[in-house]
This record gives C-alpha cells, sequence and structure tokens, in this order.
C-alpha cells in the first residue's frame, strides 16, 4: 500500500504542476470523465466546468505543497486521499486547504480521480 500511496500522492501533486493544469490531454489523463468537484465556494463543478476553468491558466508565480498526505482504500478500486494544501502567491499570502479526493482505478490499470473537495482552512 505504500507503493499506492506515494503514487497518488505524485498523481495529486502533478495536478499542482501549471503545465499539467494548462493542458486538456495532461487532465483527461487524470481525472475521470466523471469527476465532480465541490470547490471552497461551495460550488459543484463538472469535468468539462473544471477542465474548461484550469485551461485558461492562472497568474504566474503561484506555487502549490502538498503535506500530511494520508490513504485509505474504500475498496480494490477506490482509494480516498485526503492532505493539506498551502497556495503560495507571488504577494505573499498563503492560502491554507483541507482537501480530499477519490481516485478510481479504471482500464489500463490507470487510476483516475473520481471527486475531489477543498475546504479552506486557517
Amino acid at each position: 500500500m505504500d507503493d499506492l500511496s506515494q503514487h497518488l500522492k505524485q498523481l495529486e501533486e502533478r495536478l499542482f504542476d501549471p503545465a499539467v493544469r494548462a493542458s486538456r490531454p495532461a487532465l483527461e489523463e487524470l481525472l475521470s470523465a466523471e469527476f465532480r468537484e465541490i470547490g471552497s465556494s461551495g460550488m459543484l463543478y463538472t469535468f468539462g466546468d473544471i477542465v474548461d476553468r484550469l485551461t485558461e491558466g492562472e497568474p504566474d508565480g503561484i506555487s502549490r505543497v502538498l503535506t500530511g498526505f494520508e490513504l485509505k482504500m474504500l475498496s480494490d478500486t477506490l482509494a480516498l486521499v485526503t492532505y493539506r494544501a498551502t497556495l503560495h502567491y507571488p504577494d505573499g499570502r498563503d492560502v491554507r486547504t483541507l482537501r480530499s479526493s477519490i481516485w478510481r482505478l479504471e482500464a489500463v490499470e490507470r487510476w483516475r480521480m473520481l471527486f475531489h473537495q477543498g475546504t479552506l482552512t486557517q
């Protein structure tokens, strides 16, 4: 399970990469077509909503750090991960969130994110 935990952590961190976030093909590799997200705003987003938003780009200089990663298997093909993320903005501002994702093992032994939620924290 340590190997799977490390693999899913790496997939989560790929989604932090601005080049991945700006690439529709890269997002299609990582996100299930059935993907849903509840954003920190409380809005519900679909796969298409998220891909459209992310590929619009974001300001330069934003970095993200992931800490406290934990994995809980829900079944042989479903994994729940939780962690904390800090977004560092160029102006020195930090935004902290508690995040959870459900990853599903899909065809060709590929894990894709099925669900994600981010909640603002202190």
